[in-house]
């Protein structure tokens, strides 16, 4: 039986993933189908079973390390495996036969590592970061609790955290951005009063977005500096920024242009909670032909945006507010909608900014 158990292939094109933590130590038993340890991608946290069952002879990589599909993560000991159960830290005796799994309430059993700990408190010492040999349990016969845990956390002074996952995608995305594009900014207000109060908010920028790029094509656009082509998309391929506590993820509102606004509200559903699970399949991440900020629901009026290439434009929408303005040269109370175009002035000049932006105005304007 093979000795060595390799990063599988996570699918959807991913090269390698990023351990999260490690869920059983040096000398644990495992049995087949066992978690072994989570693992990230840029969309998902996922668990690695265990192939077979075994004796953990050698783990390879720490959490925060990136491994790549193939590479060897565990290695087990020669020999049969025998399945005695899911028992992990299993303990020789002196007569070297394996002792009995605990009873209920009975004290964590002490693996090869030497360090009594539950297989629930390893995987929370190793998400924080924390090197269980140097803490002092307070548990029975000196096991490690979620308390002692708690206490070495608060007792560490401050220090730098490790960028993982989405963050660490982030932060190479931006800073691609931040050296490639050429980002100018326009800015304008869409007077908004007139929409019924039921009025979907999202769905309706949708729309002028669309609008915006079949009078301004430039807008829906890549660019290819190194070749110096671009490529006008036809189709809408909305990108819908959303931010979440993991960091920033886009996913991909396919051919918006097309879709009812019934079609286009489940689908925003759909993206939303597949982002919160970590479930987005890796093309729903991908092909963004221009991207749309809602962040006005967060607050804040007018922003300077990222543009992410070979994108060429983002639309940012700030929080509506009631503002007195000038109608038919009469003071008014008016609902008004701030927006913010960022664009690669590389690719797009600014009267295809401003006539993309007042396209959008002019539909947002509708009742």
């Amino acid at each position: 039986m093979d000795t060595v158990f390799r990063l599988p292939d996570l699918g959807e094109g991913l090269q390698d993933a990023e351990i999260v933590a490690w869920q059983v130590g040096v000398g644990d038993h495992v049995v087949a189908d066992q978690p072994l340890l989570s693992v990230e991608t840029d969309k998902a946290v996922v668990e690695i079973p265990s192939p077979r069952a075994g004796r953990i002879a050698a783990l390879h990589g720490a959490p925060g390390d990136r491994v790549a599909v193939g590479a060897v993560l565990v290695e087990f000991e020669a020999g049969a495996a025998h399945d005695s159960g899911a028992i992990v830290g299993e303990v020789v005796g002196e007569a070297g036969a394996a002792a009995p799994a605990p009873g209920p309430g009975a004290a964590p059993l002490r693996p090869a590592t030497g360090v009594r700990a539950a297989p629930a408190v390893r995987r929370m010492a190793a998400e924080h970061g924390l090197d269980l040999t140097a803490i002092t349990g307070t548990g029975p016969d000196g096991a490690i609790t979620v308390a002692d845990l708690d206490a070495a956390d608060a007792a560490r002074p401050n220090a730098a955290e490790p960028l993982t996952g989405v963050r660490r995608a982030m932060l190479h995305h931006m800073t691609r951005a931040g050296r490639e594009v050429v980002r100018a900014t326009v800015t304008g207000e869409a007077d908004v009063h007139c929409w019924a109060p039921q009025t979907d908010v999202t769905v309706r920028l949708i729309r002028a977005v669309v609008r915006g790029c079949a009078v301004a094509p430039a807008l829906n656009a890549w660019l290819d500096p190194a070749a110096e082509t671009r490529v006008l998309h036809r189709q809408v391929d909305l990108g819908i920024a959303l931010d979440t506590g993991e960091g920033l993820f886009t996913p991909v509102l396919r051919d918006a242009g097309r879709r009812s606004d019934d079609e286009l509200r489940r689908m925003l559903e759909t993206l939303k909670a597949e982002v919160a699970q970590r479930s987005l399949a890796h093309d729903a991440l991908v092909g963004q032909t221009i991207t749309l900020s809602n962040f006005g629901m967060h607050g804040g009026r007018f922003a300077e945006l990222v543009v992410m290439p070979p994108q060429v434009a983002i639309l940012g929408a700030g929080r509506a507010q009631l503002r007195m303005v000038v109608v038919d040269g009469a003071p008014a109370v008016r609902r008004l909608l701030p927006l913010s175009l960022s664009f690669d002035h590389r690719a797009v000049t600014g009267l295809e900014a401003t006539r993309f932006l007042n396209a959008v105005i002019t539909d947002l304007q509708q009742p």
